[in-house]
């Protein structure tokens, strides 16, 4: 892993290699934590972080499922992130926010006296996925149920679904995995949204079984404004098989295009049309080049790297 120069830790910066916790920190053992991606971009005016505010309003979101208090506002975590960037000496790259809870007792459920820690890092990081066209397969285990969480916060544990699932398809030539829902319908990635275009209309998974994404938003946004029609709706992998396209969209794995699913290639196996459009717009509208959107940016000032 690439590192960079320091984390911020309970409101204080520290060098990269010292940000250690105790063996027994609660949220280590029973994954009782909350994180964002969030990405930065270098762009001809400096660096920029992509939709910083919407980020933190859903840390906050997934802090209060857990009930945890976070000891500081939304206002001062995104100064802190600044901060954190200045400071990292890194121009483009991701950013992670994390909330847990602390060392304290081992109880399962958090107690009053567990104290809430705050870490943030960030490091530069480009692709996510090793294709710019995608193989993805069926997992065999399914999404989280929604009665069983909250499927919108983004909290810790929940990715152990995830990460079972990506284990399935390690040693293969599969470049992600696609979870369904108990009903057989289709939920999402490991970590992404999944759009698919058939006759000439988008189309993707309602809130239920869901991480809402920051990206997918945005991606819905960009269709209208390129005078697509967006559907939220749930749909069988069956429609994927018969779909003109299909992509994936995140904060990590930006819009990445789907080429197969279970081995079946969609249309021609290409980026198709729609998708290129949507993936170029966004990527002008992170690198600061569509003014529609500078408001969803945050630009960095420059300032002296932090030396260790």
């Amino acid at each position: 892993m690439i590192t960079t120069q320091c984390i911020w830790k309970n409101g204080v910066l520290i060098p990269w290699q010292a940000a250690q916790i105790h063996v027994l920190t609660h949220g280590l053992h029973y994954g009782s934590a909350v994180f964002e991606g969030i990405r930065f971009y270098k762009t001809d005016k400096g660096s920029a972080i992509f939709k910083l505010k919407e980020h933190i309003q859903r840390f906050f979101y997934s802090a209060k499922q857990l009930g945890m208090q976070i000891p500081y506002n939304e206002t001062q975590i995104c100064q802190a992130i600044v901060e954190t960037l200045q400071k990292s000496g890194c121009e483009e790259g991701y950013i992670r926010p994390l909330a847990f809870y602390g060392y304290g007792n081992m109880k399962v459920v958090p107690t009053a006296d567990l104290p809430v820690e705050i870490i943030i890092a960030c490091w530069p990081w480009k692709d996510y996925l090793s294709a710019p066209v995608v193989d993805v397969a069926i997992s065999p285990f399914i999404r989280i149920h929604p009665q069983s969480t909250v499927a919108d916060a983004k909290i810790s544990g929940h990715y152990v679904n995830s990460i079972l699932a990506g284990l399935a398809i390690q040693n293969t030539h599969y470049h992600e995995v696609l979870l369904l829902d108990a009903e057989g319908f289709v939920a999402e990635g490991s970590a992404e949204n999944i759009f698919i275009v058939k006759n000439n209309r988008i189309l993707t998974t309602p809130k239920g079984t869901i991480l809402m994404g920051i990206t997918r938003e945005t991606v819905m946004q960009i269709a209208k404004d390129l005078n697509l029609v967006v559907e939220e709706k749930r749909f069988k992998p069956e429609e994927i098989y018969s779909a003109e396209e299909a992509f994936f969209s995140g904060t990590a794995v930006e819009i990445t295009a789907i080429r197969s699913l279970d081995g079946q290639v969609i249309a021609q196996g290409n980026i198709g049309i729609i998708t290129e459009s949507i993936k170029t717009r966004y990527q002008k509208i992170v690198h600061g080049q569509v003014p529609a959107f500078h408001s969803a940016l945050t630009w960095i000032e420059k300032e002296e790297v932090m030396t260790v």
